[in-house]
């Protein structure tokens, strides 16, 4: 894997840069007694995280097929520090920075408790998303996903108010565990096999691994293991399980922002699972494909039963992350790049209406469609950005989501027929009925008559938030070039090693 140095792009390391400023503002953060100010400087380093993503974004050549930006530390063997960037790792690394900076800012709006702490561990957390988007080497994947949901564990139990948050946190750890055993596990058996392949060196190396892997006589079971530990990562179906209960029973919107609008296990697949194992990937993509399909339907038809607006959220949640599996398994270039734009769509507006639904539990006290209705007039702005996302999650026109999504049906009917496709579409179209159900139900339904209090409308940073996820939205929608021409030429190369070009 043909790679460049990063002086040959910036005049500083940039991807370190990246992975250590907001590690340094979570300490300095973390250590101040002054709360007030903390939070201020917390924001003011996401904000200086994202400077700095969008300047990666300015040096970084799409039209190179090297890694690019690439740095090396020998220091701890098989752990040595190895970090570059394609066009994937950009569109991850400019979300995750934009969301950090909207959960910091959102924070405020909350009002919650620690204010300065809370910031430091949304710091923290963003400084090891940062370091497993790019980092070349699988066993420092899998350490920093444990790292990294340690921490939005904490999160989970520190700052969530409900009864039931100890069970919710209990759910999360038993399938977020599990997880990450499978994942280190399917990670050491990969490492082993490379050190049987070369005669006792042991490499976690994306590029060695690429080597030795595909062939292996446990190919079939390394793929298993890291497939599942991904996949309960996404949440796919049916490993999904620890989603309804932490969207309800957890913090409203900050921890789900993490976990739900950075696509790690997505990405994980691509960057790790495909290049790998090719051959395996190409053989299990019927099993995929029809736990997919079962997906897409059991989410959205549960969908329409729920009573609790999250409760709702998370199962569109699981219904659209099977498209993206869908995606994946088609290991056409075309349909990944779509499958990451979509992924990309689907993390920031299922953020955005889980900001929305926070926003409105903060002046209702509740999320139960019941306890709702009758705030489109008194909270205009918070129901058009639930609607807007809705609509991307969809992927209606105008959002970028819809060229994504033709992308992703066109490879799914060239691998698995028309169909299959015509199944997968269909659900689609289920779920713009229950997401507009739920919008009508939330928003344009009459007041209960039990609520007598008037409902406050939305604060200046409340519309600077709604703001910033609908412009974004909307001018990735009407402005998808950019975004394609960065995951192009990675998605060849990968469409090259997996046989599909």
């Amino acid at each position: 894997m043909q790679e460049l140095n990063w002086s040959q792009h910036a005049v500083y390391p940039i991807l370190a840069v990246l992975q250590l400023l907001p590690l340094l503002g979570a300490m300095i953060v973390y250590g101040l007694r002054e709360r007030t100010f903390a939070a201020a400087l917390g924001r003011v380093f996401a904000a200086a995280e994202l400077f700095i993503a969008i300047d990666l974004y300015r040096r970084f050549d799409a039209t190179s097929p090297l890694m690019q930006f690439a740095e090396r530390l020998n220091f701890l063997g098989a752990l040595d520090y190895h970090a570059a960037a394609d066009g994937i790792t950009v569109v991850f690394i400019l979300t995750t920075a934009l969301l950090t900076l909207l959960v910091s800012v959102y924070s405020l709006v909350r009002g919650l408790p620690d204010l300065g702490r809370l910031l430091a561990v949304v710091l923290a957390i963003e400084s090891v998303i940062m370091s497993l988007l790019a980092n070349q080497n699988l066993l420092w994947f899998a350490l920093a996903s444990t790292a990294e949901l340690g921490l939005i564990g904490y999160m989970v139990w520190r700052w969530s108010n409900s009864a039931e948050k100890d069970r919710a946190l209990r759910r999360f750890y038993q399938f977020h565990g599990t997880g990450v055993l499978l994942l280190l596990i399917g990670t050491l058996l990969a490492g082993n096999h490379y050190a049987d392949f070369t005669g006792g060196h042991v490499s976690y190396e994306l590029a060695d691994l690429m080597v030795s892997t595909g062939e292996s006589a446990r190919a079939g079971v390394i793929f298993i293991l890291l497939f599942v530990g991904l996949a309960i990562r996404a949440p796919l179906f049916p490993f999904h399980g620890w989603l309804p209960m932490v969207t309800r029973h957890g913090n409203i919107a900050m921890a789900p922002a993490f976990l739900l609008g950075i696509k790690v296990g997505i990405y994980g697949m691509i960057r790790f699972i495909l290049p790998m194992l090719p051959g395996v990937s190409a053989q299990a993509r019927g099993i995929i494909l029809g736990a997919a399909l079962a997906g897409i339907f059991y989410a959205a038809l549960l969908a329409f039963r729920q009573t609790n607006l999250r409760h709702l959220l998370a199962f569109a949640v699981i219904s659209h992350t099977s498209l993206l599996a869908i995606g994946i398994f088609t290991l056409e270039p075309e349909a990944l790049e779509g499958t990451v734009l979509l992924a990309i769509t689907f993390g920031l507006a299922a953020t955005a209406m889980l900001f929305m639904v926070g926003l409105v539990y903060r002046r209702i006290g509740s999320t139960q469609l019941s306890h709702l209705g009758g705030l489109f007039d008194r909270l205009p702005a918070l129901a058009l950005t639930f609607f807007v996302g809705g609509l991307a999650i969809v992927c209606m026109p105008g959002t970028p989501g819809f060229d994504a999504a033709h992308l992703v049906f066109e490879g799914a009917i060239h691998r698995f027929g028309a169909l299959a496709t015509l199944a997968a579409a269909l659900g689609n179209v289920v779920a713009a009925g229950f997401l507009l159900w739920a919008f009508q139900r939330a928003f344009l339904a009459p007041a209960p008559a039990g609520r007598t209090a008037t409902v406050d409308r939305a604060s200046p940073l409340e519309l600077f938030i709604a703001t910033v996820v609908v412009a974004v939205l909307l001018f990735a929608g009407f402005y998808t070039t950019p975004w394609f021409d960065l995951v192009d030429v990675p998605m060849r190369a990968l469409g090259q090693r997996l046989g599909t070009i």
